[in-house]
């Protein structure tokens, strides 16, 4: 059971779902919330504890599922005069998409966080060039 449904979508959509955009925002809300999870396992004890509030998630499964039945072809860019069009390469990808203002309400760091490179250097025991007179 995912944190938004249909009638989530339905609300950010502004418009009623027919009964195939209904059938289809079901099965994309549980991809939206596997996603989440792939990232998050702990998301239920987040929810829980408050450390992530429920709507939040609601609003982040919800609009990503918006986005998909607003644009279902993925087009960027039509033309009518000799009709041409372009299609988002997200698109073929699945094109449900969570973006990283959302991934950080989460508090997932999209970029990997934060972290150190260390150099690993080996001086040399002998000789120590630096140390002048000693050859």
């Amino acid at each position: 059971m995912t944190y938004a449904n249909p009638d989530d979508v339905r609300a950010r959509l502004g418009r009623p779902l027919t009964d195939p955009e209904r059938e289809l925002a079901a099965v994309l809300l549980g991809d939206a919330e596997t996603k989440i999870r792939a990232h998050l396992p702990d998301l239920d004890a987040r929810v829980t504890t408050g450390r992530i509030h429920r709507d939040v998630v609601v609003m982040i499964e919800a609009d990503a599922v918006a986005r998909v039945l607003r644009n279902p072809g993925g087009y960027t860019s039509e033309t009518a005069g000799d009709y041409s069009y372009t299609v988002d390469a997200r698109a073929a990808a699945g094109y449900l998409t969570i973006p990283d203002t959302d991934w950080r309400d989460l508090g997932v760091n999209p970029d990997g966080g934060p972290f150190t490179i260390t150099p690993a250097i080996t001086l040399p025991t002998w000789p120590r060039p630096w140390e002048a007179g000693r050859w």
